[in-house]
């Protein structure tokens, strides 16, 4: 059974022990620009920070950019074969999802490889908050599911025109302290 790593958002700190658990895994180095995941993170308002590893496409563009068919797919997982890798980098400006780093000090690309040799992901186990998860590919579609749900529950209203008239929708929460009906309108 093919498994991924997902990604819950809301839960990321942007505290980066994702990015040290996998630097120290994979490159033997306290040097989290050496890591196969990355936080990012957007301001001012609202914040967000978001852990980037690689999805493990189905159809990997990075496989298709590569010139010397140095990346292949292995029982689901993507990889590099390191000695035919020759360092165009076109692997990373064809990822879609910015999943492939670079390092000045190494040669070949950093991408996730799940940590195939140690069971389950470093960055999975480590993380503090569970913004990271290993779960089965089939499981996705539901995550992705209560990602949005999650995302409604964030909002306290929104606004709408109805008949050429702006209105705000409040949602249940906010209508008693607000003394609002749902539709906007005073009670």
């Amino acid at each position: 059974m093919r498994r991924k790593i997902a990604v819950v958002p809301e839960k990321c700190s942007g505290c980066r022990v994702c990015e040290m658990a996998c630097a120290v895994h994979r490159q033997k180095v306290n040097n989290p620009k050496k890591s196969r995941i990355r936080v990012t993170t957007i301001y001012p308002h609202p914040v967000v920070r978001m852990p980037v590893v690689c999805n493990q496409c189905k159809d990997a563009k990075c496989i298709s950019a590569c010139p010397t068919d140095a990346i292949y797919r292995q029982n689901g997982i993507v990889k590099i074969r390191q000695d035919d890798c020759i360092g165009c980098h076109a692997c990373v400006d064809a990822c879609p999802f910015g999943a492939m780093y670079i390092h000045s000090d190494i040669d070949v690309p950093l991408k996730c490889d799940l940590c195939e040799d140690n069971g389950e992901p470093q960055c999975v186990k480590m993380c503090p908050t569970g913004a990271l998860v290993f779960m089965p590919e089939h499981v996705f579609g539901q995550a992705h599911r209560l990602s949005n749900v999650l995302s409604y529950t964030h909002m306290k209203e929104i606004e709408y025109i109805e008949d050429g008239k702006p209105k705000r929708l409040h949602y249940a929460d906010n209508n008693a302290a607000e003394g609002r009906d749902g539709t906007g309108e005073e009670k």
